[in-house]
């Protein structure tokens, strides 16, 4: 079977499958537990962006490189 889908370099049918397993079998409280991490972790920033200006934050993102 031709997967007709198209994923982003790294991405798979497969690596796809993967992940919504992983969230399929959590537990609520696992998943509150991952969500509440993301809080924690000194690397990473959690803001509000008005609905309105989400395409054009997702547009920054996809053009950033490191």
């Amino acid at each position: 079977m031709n997967d007709p889908n198209r994923y982003p370099p790294g991405w798979d049918f497969e690596r796809v499958q993967r992940l919504i397993r992983h969230y399929d079998d959590q537990t609520d409280e696992e998943a509150i537990a991952e969500d509440e991490a993301a809080f924690d972790d000194a690397s990473l920033t959690v803001m509000a962006i008005p609905n309105e200006l989400v395409p054009a934050v997702r547009a920054l993102l996809a053009d950033h490189t490191d």
